[in-house]
């Protein structure tokens, strides 16, 4: 289907235009560099061999993987580019409890999570004012 693997720095400039389309700001740049370094940041490929999309992962949430965000860039939405991050991600995730999360009023990507078995498990209130955040989990 679609190409993935992991982002190398000279995929930083690109990442941060992806993200900023969708935030309208360029201010997780450093957040996605250390993710490069760290080789915690997947990209996805179009057939055009365009990056579409990125996936940034850690496990640092209780020693367990945690999928920390999944951008895809809006022109590219709906075509299956976040499925292909996730799969890619379960087949090398360093752990077997795999988490992530969205906001309450997110209903696109609460739609993704559960195309990809993910299942609810819990909230945090207070992170962003009125709109909790959803926590999802699957194991690989």
């Amino acid at each position: 289907m679609k190409l993935q693997e992991m982002a190398q720095l000279n995929n930083l400039e690109e990442l941060v235009n992806i993200d900023e389309e969708v935030i309208a700001h360029n201010s997780r740049r450093e957040y996605i560099k250390k993710a490069i370094e760290d080789e915690r940041c997947i990209v996805a490929y179009n057939i055009k061999n365009q990056i579409v999309g990125f996936l940034l992962f850690d496990t640092h949430f209780f020693d367990c993987s945690f999928i920390s965000l999944i951008i895809v860039r809006p022109t590219e939405r709906r075509k299956g580019y976040a499925t292909a991050l996730i799969d890619y991600f379960i087949n090398i995730s360093p752990t077997r409890k795999i988490f992530s999360s969205t906001n309450k009023s997110n209903k696109s990507m609460q739609e993704v999570f559960k195309v990809n078995g993910f299942i609810e498990s819990g909230f945090i209130e207070n992170l962003d004012e009125g709109d909790p955040e959803i926590i999802y989990y699957r194991s690989r």
